[in-house]
């Protein structure tokens, strides 16, 4: 049921989308022109995905502790890491988009919930190597091969934080002035979602942009992304199916597009 729901629901979203020649807002239209249409090779790409092949081929088995919503595809406790990373990892293109998100807007700092293996925490941080990064996990031996990943990234900068995002994200948060970067990618359940949303807004500014993973998820997760859309400090929405993209812009007629991607 879930695959012939998420299928259909890819269909009607390509139905609908537009490229970046059907967009009309120029604000809109550079984004998508610039950076999410950017397919050009960077040398970052390389180093990183590297670093993927090497934890697809690592046979360790973890413990997992899933706080959220589980997988479509195992909700095994014990998992190999290669099956981690086959299944759980962001696919070398939707990664290296958020690479490019962030490199375009230069965040301070950037919040990221669901490190996982660490690999998308390397692309957000190499994006913007003198942002301070916090990446919330929520299962300790998931979060220990993270670690690795970034010794082995040379990356720092990166504040690690284990535990329920109820517990950890607030502090985060009341610890920065403003927020800059946001990527939503745990849990994965409505009201859930919908408090991480309502969380961050004290501290949004004209340049936040917060991104909403797996917006197609399941019933709960198209209802949130409905909410948050309509919600009246929102102006600029972009579904690109994979990911949804939040901005903040005053003085602009709210808009809500559709992006193929």
């Amino acid at each position: 049921m879930f695959n012939l729901r998420f299928a259909i629901d890819y269909l009607l979203h390509r139905f609908k989308a537009k490229n970046r020649h059907g967009i009309h807002s120029p604000f809109v239209y550079r984004l998508v022109d610039k950076v999410i249409y950017d397919f050009e090779a960077k040398k970052v790409y390389t180093e990183v995905e590297n670093l993927r092949k090497q934890l697809l081929i690592d046979n360790r088995i973890i413990t997992i502790t899933d706080l959220g919503a589980g997988s479509h595809v195992n909700n095994n406790r014990q998992k190999k890491i290669s099956g981690i990373a086959h299944n759980a990892l962001k696919q070398p293109r939707l990664a290296q988009l958020l690479y490019r998100l962030v490199a375009n807007l230069k965040p301070h700092n950037i919040i990221e919930l669901g490190t996982c293996l660490g690999l998308t925490t390397l692309y957000l941080q190499k994006a913007a190597p003198d942002a301070k990064v916090y990446t919330l996990e929520g299962c300790p031996e998931t979060a220990g091969i993270a670690k690795e990943t970034f010794k082995k990234g040379n990356i720092n900068n990166v504040d690690l934080i284990t535990g329920n995002f109820d517990d950890t994200l607030p502090g985060v948060i009341d610890d920065l002035d403003k927020i800059d970067f946001v990527f939503v990618d745990g849990n994965h359940q409505k009201e859930a979602t919908l408090k991480y949303f309502e969380w961050c807004l004290p501290k949004v500014n004209e340049n936040t942009l917060l991104i909403f993973d797996d917006i197609y998820w399941s019933e709960g997760m198209k209802t949130a992304w409905k909410e948050i859309k309509a919600h009246p400090k929102v102006t600029i929405t972009i579904d690109l199916f994979w990911i949804g993209l939040v901005f903040f812009k005053s003085g602009r007629v709210k808009e809500d597009f559709l992006v193929k991607f």
